[in-house]
């Protein structure tokens, strides 16, 4: 099979496109012809070895991936063969086949197509883990959402927008800031022209927000943390600003406030019953009509090291998705 192959730490740069042996199917897994596999900002991060996954040279990268059931490993007791299905795994979705447990893989509505199946594990599972498992979201409340534009922060707008919450989107530009509003953004705030604490606090009658959902990190997360309010939640997702932050304890014990991290797909894998209840909840906003996946660009897997390079510098709305010419 062609995949992309990482065989030392390093950019995107350095992977490379070549054949190699297709992967060995063990008993309770599920093989699949892959024909569209997500990028995610994870992905740069494994690829340099700052992930806490360290898999062994070489490796295929890809957190998440979508096809049709190919073959079935001995234990197998729902999938079967010709079945449309996403997955997720610690890496291996960029190649032409991909091989994961049952219990990470999942029919898709038939509504969905492959390449929207193929970039919604990640983003959304977290969205749905960190709104409502972990922060516990309830209707009416306020929720702002820092880099909304991003294909992590859009689903968050719609999940929070689904469940009843006033979203805010934050973003660095006009055009990023009407995509969140076309995907269900209440309000939004150009953190480059305005005060995001400030503008917080208006649209909150002074009370602050009840939510915070971070990906972003840096000055994002100094600027939401001040924006929470009373007993708020902020959720770290992770650090696409490039610097982590530090967070003021004096400050959260004078707002009574939870900083909570979610890492979804180590979540996924220590509770996969978790992950696909989460999943089945999804799926209902998705045939509701609620959810709106936007995959933004399609790139042939060869060109991964450049779709992985605009992700990086976060020149992108929406999600990328890497293609097998299948679909």
């Amino acid at each position: 099979m062609r995949a992309i192959l990482c065989k030392a730490w390093g950019g995107p740069a350095t992977l490379t496109y070549e054949e190699t042996a297709a992967p060995a199917l063990a008993p309770g897994q599920v093989r699949f012809t892959v024909h569209g596999a997500g990028i995610n900002f994870a992905d740069t991060l494994m690829i340099a070895g700052k992930y806490q996954e360290k898999p062994p040279f070489p490796f295929v990268p890809g957190l998440e991936a979508a096809g049709i059931v190919s073959e079935v490993g001995a234990g197998v007791t729902e999938l079967k063969l010709g079945d449309r299905i996403l997955a997720y795994m610690g890496h291996g979705g960029y190649a032409e086949e991909a091989v994961v447990p049952e219990a990470h893989a999942m029919r898709i509505p038939a509504k969905m197509d492959l390449l929207t199946a193929a970039g919604f594990p990640v983003a959304y599972g977290t969205a749905q883990l960190a709104l409502a498992y972990r922060a516990k979201l309830k209707a009416g409340e306020t929720l702002l959402v820092t880099g909304a534009s991003s294909g992590v922060g859009l689903t968050a707008v719609e999940v929070g927008k689904a469940m009843g919450a006033t979203v805010i989107a934050t973003a660095s530009s006009p055009e990023k800031l009407e995509v969140a509003r076309q995907h269900g953004a209440d309000h939004t705030i150009n953190y480059t022209t305005e005060n995001l604490r400030e503008r917080v606090k208006t649209l909150t009658h002074g009370k602050g927000a009840d939510v915070v959902y971070d990906p972003v990190g840096g000055d994002a997360f100094d600027a939401a943390l001040r924006s929470l309010a009373w007993e708020g939640r902020i959720i770290v997702i992770g650090f696409a600003s490039g610097r982590i932050p530090s967070v003021p304890a004096n400050y959260v014990l004078m707002k009574s406030c939870s900083v909570i991290g979610v890492l979804w797909g180590a979540t996924a894998r220590r509770d996969p019953a978790l992950a696909r209840a989460g999943f089945s909840e999804l799926f209902r906003m998705y045939e509701q009509g609620q959810l709106k996946p936007f995959v933004s660009r399609t790139f042939p897997l060869e060109r991964a090291a450049e779709a992985l390079s605009l992700m990086m510098e976060r020149k992108i709305t929406g999600k990328l998705v890497l293609t097998m010419g299948r679909s």
